[in-house]
């Protein structure tokens, strides 16, 4: 009677280890990609995409994650593609080998737009904070997302301000031959076209070219009212500065990217009075907000840059659906990011059958007194 006792209680005993061992077992291990420049002209701008994605990662773990009736913990993996397609196109292929849930990326339209192809193929699901070149999302890729407006929309909304507001009659052109400049620039065009606008010239240049002499004295003797610039920060501010230097008297407009304290730090007081269609609102609010924003002072110690909020939504409009697919199966997260309906710091993300933003929002911004000022909003739907 003892020896059965105690083999009873032995088997009692060893069963509520197992049950312990596997309340206590290490929660599965969901990696998130994520590209951007993280070096080079527009490495803080990639930077802080990855901060807003880790503390994204950071407050989805603190809330003790359960898919598929088990404990998950992401990660997040993150890369620097130097705004260089075929260094883009290598981490997705390493995106690929190892075996990420997702991706958030990229920054530049001109890595986007090849590196999507291979996560397509792996039928990788991929959210971009930034890409924003209609052709991303015009390829039938299902797995292609963003959680940013595309350039025909930012171009159209450009053209209005230009041609309505600021009353230009002539307008010149300056693309980098990027597929960004180059795509934006070509939308920009065909909205000042279409609104009876007139393009006086349309130059290009390299992204990488400092010498913008030649291009401006030819511009200068058409006498525009305005220099459109479709190209990055760092570039545009040196185009700012040889306008103000040869004595242009037509303020520079920019694109999407410019907003940033690299351009006024770089064009200094030849800034004064760009103009520049963002995408998103200026600023954000409720309790989601205030928690980001605590977050990434009390951890970084820096304002909060323009694009860092669309990095920590793609992240967690990710997660959203995999939770809504119960599973982080690349195939049921695809299928649940077309259904998604998700109220994110940037505001309602929900997207169309090709994977772009629903009712985008934008912000026209001015540079006065050294700082960039809000003019207005545009297409918010609250």
């Amino acid at each position: 009677m003892r020896k059965g006792f105690l083999l009873g209680a032995a088997a009692l005993l060893a069963a509520l280890g197992t049950c312990a061992g596997v309340a206590q077992a290490a929660p599965r291990t969901v990696v998130i990609g994520l590209a951007a420049p993280m070096s080079g002209l527009s490495g803080s701008t990639g930077v802080s995409l990855e901060r807003a994605a880790q503390l994204a990662i950071d407050d989805v773990n603190e809330g003790k994650p359960v898919i598929g009736g088990e404990p998950v913990v992401f990660k997040l993996l993150p890369q620097d593609d130097r705004a260089d397609p075929r260094t883009g196109e290598l981490i997705a292929e390493y995106f690929v080998k190892s075996k990420v849930a997702a991706v958030v990326g990229h920054w530049n339209s001109g890595v986007g737009i090849p590196a999507s192809k291979i996560y397509a193929a792996a039928g990788i699901p991929h959210v971009s904070p930034a890409v924003t070149a209609p052709a991303y999302t015009q390829q039938g890729f299902a797995t292609a997302f963003r959680v940013v407006p595309h350039d025909g929309d930012g171009a159209r909304h450009t053209a209005e301000y230009v041609l309505g507001e600021m009353k230009a009659r002539s307008i010149v052109i300056i693309d980098d031959r990027t597929v960004f400049g180059a795509a934006y620039a070509a939308e920009f065009a065909k909205s000042v076209t279409a609104l009876k606008g007139k393009v006086a010239a349309h130059y290009t240049v390299s992204s990488k070219t400092s010498d913008f002499n030649n291009i401006l004295r030819s511009a200068r003797s058409l006498n525009p009212d305005v220099v459109f610039f479709a190209g990055i920060d760092a570039q545009a501010a040196q185009l700012a500065n040889d306008i103000r230097r040869l004595n242009i008297q037509a303020p520079l407009v920019g694109i999407g990217g410019l907003v940033g304290p690299t351009f006024l730090k770089l064009a200094g007081p030849a800034g004064e009075g760009t103009i520049v269609v963002e995408p998103g609102l200026p600023s954000y609010k409720g309790p989601q907000w205030t928690h980001f924003e605590s977050a990434w002072k009390a951890r970084y110690k820096e304002e909060i840059y323009l694009y860092a909020p669309f990095a920590y939504d793609a992240v967690r409009t990710i997660v959203a659906a995999m939770r809504d697919a119960n599973s982080t199966d690349n195939a049921k997260v695809t299928a649940e990011l077309h259904k998604i309906r998700y109220r994110g710091i940037s505001g309602n993300i929900a997207f169309d059958k090709d994977g772009n933003l629903l009712d985008p929002v934008f912000t026209l911004y001015e540079v006065k007194g050294g700082r960039w000022r809000v003019i207005k909003t545009i297409g918010d739907k609250g």
